[in-house]
């Protein structure tokens, strides 16, 4: 899945998303922005926006 368009997409599936690829092709956050040439500050406020929070020690947006 291509997430360059990650700002249009619903964020619970998006959140779903994120993590799978964290956890299944990156080792962290840093690395799937950088991949997929996408801002990391708009990712985590799309995800914030919905009452997600990026955890660095958990690898995972909860």
């Amino acid at each position: 899945m291509n997430l360059s368009k990650f700002e249009s997409m619903d964020p619970i599936m998006l959140m779903s998303i994120v993590n799978m690829k964290i956890r299944d092709d990156f080792q962290d956050l840093d690395e799937l922005v950088k991949f997929y040439d996408i801002d990391r500050q708009k990712l985590i406020d799309k995800l914030a926006s919905a009452g997600f929070e990026y955890l660095p020690e958990a690898k995972q947006f909860r």
